[in-house]
């Protein structure tokens, strides 16, 4: 097809409505799983992100006759949950001065708290062409559905440079990733520490082996549906367990993740006397290692950070994974060596009194997080590594 033929919009109601070939002939080779036909098939056909959950797909598409040139997964929002960029503040401001605030247009996925491109585009496109059409299209398909603005979250630092360009208010918020500047061995990762925090770590890490408990990470042809069962056990006893916890995935979702998607599904399970007490649903690219899900049926002083955190880092050394993002919150993780990080969104917001004060809040909140980044930088306190014969050098932050 001629690159003049002209571009056609179409809004899908489902990602089932584009074939999975076309949709992933758009995603880069090794992108996070987050954006692949099969990951978004599964939320919405098991129901754990549909209209009755308050996530009805909206995708964007553009085509040349048949042939399907860029898009980008979105969803019309009835709620804020499930998103990890809180806006809730924003939604009160906004009943205070009258305006709706949802339905709002989310450009992005379900449950996934990780940078990932937003706007894919064909190879040999233009592809900042095809950025600006995606973006015009999110915008009118939110005004004409009422919605109260448009919010691209986590995409990646080019877009968000795009997007920041294009007139959006653009949002840094921080996560916590561990990050891997060469290690051969987990001693490695553990000599970047003082003596008194290497001792706490050895000792927590050690704690599982007094305890009776051995680790294990179970991948690829492994896997089976009973893998798949226990992610969903241990997923919902942790929601259950804290009052902010909401189940909000089926044990559809998790079969059929385990099903079509066993080369980047990752389980790490914790087994005591036989029995599998404890394990953690990640997913996997060659060189990321993104946690998600997590739960026990036993409580165990340090099992938590060994089943989510230590276990991870080692297998992480010895595949040579130069990132592992356990996911969103960070304070714990912060004292265990991970890293301050930036992630970004963008917002358009229609009304414009709301639009002003949430840009007056977003200069506000980026002036307190610099202090923030410095103090968890103090308590990370990691020193600068290189292999044998260097004198290394400490990584960015990406703030």
């Amino acid at each position: 097809m001629p690159a003049d033929t002209p571009l056609k919009v179409r809004i899908l109601d489902a990602i089932r409505d584009v074939p999975a070939a076309q949709w992933d002939a758009l995603v880069a080779d090794g992108a996070p799983p987050f954006v692949r036909h099969a990951w978004l098939s599964a939320m919405e056909e098991s129901g754990s992100a549909t209209e009755d959950t308050g996530w009805a797909p909206h995708h964007l598409t553009l085509w040349r006759g048949k042939k399907l040139v860029a898009a980008a997964p979105a969803y019309l929002k009835f709620h804020s949950m499930g998103e990890y960029i809180y806006d809730f503040g924003w939604a009160n401001a906004a009943a205070q001065l009258g305006v709706e605030y949802y339905p709002k247009l989310l450009v992005g996925g379900p449950l996934s708290p990780a940078t990932v491109p937003r706007f894919l585009t064909a190879p040999g496109e233009d592809a900042a062409a095809l950025r600006r059409a995606l973006l015009q299209a999110a915008v009118e398909a939110a005004q004409a559905q009422d919605c109260s603005g448009v919010h691209v979250l986590y995409p990646t630092d080019e877009e968000a440079d795009f997007l920041e360009e294009a007139g959006l208010a653009r949002r840094m918020t921080l996560q916590f990733h561990w990050k891997n500047p060469g290690y051969q061995r987990y001693d490695d990762y553990l000599a970047r520490f003082d003596s008194k925090r290497r001792n706490q770590l050895k000792r927590e890490r050690a704690a599982a082996a007094t305890q009776g408990i051995q680790l294990r990470t179970v991948r690829g042809a492994d896997l089976t549906q009973e893998h798949a069962q226990r992610a969903y056990t241990f997923y919902t006893s942790t929601c259950e367990r804290h009052a902010w916890g909401q189940v909000q995935l089926t044990p559809g979702f998790f079969e059929r993740v385990f099903r079509d998607l066993p080369d980047a599904v990752e389980m790490v399970e914790a087994v005591k006397d036989g029995q599998v007490i404890a394990g953690a649903f990640n997913l996997a690219t060659p060189e990321r290692l993104y946690g998600r899900y997590w739960g026990c049926t036993e409580e165990h002083p340090f099992l938590h950070f060994n089943v989510c955190l230590y276990h991870s880092v080692d297998d992480c050394i010895r595949s040579g994974r130069k990132v592992f993002e356990p996911g969103a919150g960070g304070e714990h993780k912060v004292s265990r060596g991970f890293e301050p990080t930036a992630v970004h969104s963008a917002h358009l917001i229609f009304d414009k009194r709301l639009d002003k004060a949430v840009r007056s809040f977003l200069r506000m909140e980026h002036a307190r997080l610099a202090p923030a980044v410095e103090e968890a930088e103090r308590i990370c306190g990691l020193k600068p590594w290189g292999p044998p014969g260097s004198t290394g050098a400490r990584g960015s932050t990406g703030t």
